[in-house]
């Protein structure tokens, strides 16, 4: 698990060129970026020793989280050790020499298609749903047509050698996607972000006991304690209704007093409880809550 060939090494589910690549770049840009088809591929990649660490999406500031994530998470045996937010900034890609009043089709995801409504509607453009982002952009490159263009971010089009016809035309100008860094062994340590900021967060999965208000109960203990929880979603269990896990996200580290009495009184109402990972605030954090606390 230690050879030198994969220490350098984070894994991303998409084609080069994808908001995962970019994030990867962002976040890590020391490391050599690998491609995964899918995020289960990205996962088994650093549990076989293929990669160190992974880079996972788990929410859009517009369309939530990301399907099926919450429940490949408790179950891949990695560990969150960061977090990171990318900015979703659209680009129009084209073949080299296309002008924008050639283009009659865009390709992308479907969720980027509904990023960019307004752009695609002023210039009369027909939306069409390709794989993923970096792929369509792999596809306008490989069939060369002048009417055809893709919707992906900057860096699939300068890896895939298209021209860029219109920048930051979402309909969003705040749209973001959080990232997540995931190792095979946990890392409690107390650490800064890329900013000098000291507040950590601490993100678990938990199943509550069959008890009345057993859910209540356990949440209780957060608010007695003065811990601030900032996520809090359920998701069903193997397809079962009366089976539902919760996933949370808090302020704090597990060794602060306030946090450990709220964890030992979550753990008393529940079945089960499994720390994902200990690991600073990204900086983003703070200037949102200070937006939000502005309006």
């Amino acid at each position: 698990m230690t050879d030198t060939a994969t220490q350098n090494v984070i894994a991303f589910q998409g084609e080069p060129g994808a908001y995962s690549h970019q994030a990867c770049r962002h976040y890590r840009p020391q490391m050599e970026a690998l491609p995964c088809r899918t995020f289960e591929d990205t996962i088994e990649a650093v549990r076989s020793g293929r990669a160190e660490l992974a880079m996972l999406p788990v929410e859009n500031s517009t369309y939530g989280r990301v399907a099926d994530i919450h429940h490949l998470l408790p179950e891949s045996g990695l560990h969150i050790i960061d977090e990171g937010f990318v900015r979703v900034r659209i680009s129009l890609l084209a073949v080299p020499g296309t002008k924008l009043s050639e283009v009659s089709d865009a390709m992308s995801h479907p969720v980027l298609l509904g990023q960019c409504r307004g752009f695609l509607r002023r210039h009369a453009i027909r939306g069409m749903v390709g794989a993923d982002t970096a792929g369509s952009a792999l596809e306008v490159a490989n069939r060369g047509e002048r009417s055809l263009a893709a919707l992906a971010a900057p860096l699939a089009g300068e890896i895939y050698g298209l021209e860029e016809l219109a920048s930051g035309i979402e309909d969003r100008q705040n749209n973001t996607t959080r990232f997540l860094v995931m190792a095979r062994e946990p890392d409690f340590g107390r650490r800064t972000n890329a900013e000098g900021g000291t507040t950590m967060i601490t993100s678990f999965v938990f199943r509550v006991r069959n008890i009345p208000a057993a859910l209540y109960k356990a949440l209780g203990g957060f608010a007695t304690n003065g811990v601030n929880m900032i996520k809090l979603e359920s998701y069903m269990v193997d397809g079962v209704f009366t089976a539902t896990q919760f996933y949370a996200d808090i302020e704090g580290h597990p060794e602060d007093a306030h946090v450990a009495r709220a964890l030992e009184e979550l753990a008393y109402f529940t079945s089960s409880l499994n720390i994902l990972g200990v690991y600073p605030a990204d900086p983003l954090r703070a200037i949102q809550s200070q937006a939000t606390a502005a309006e």
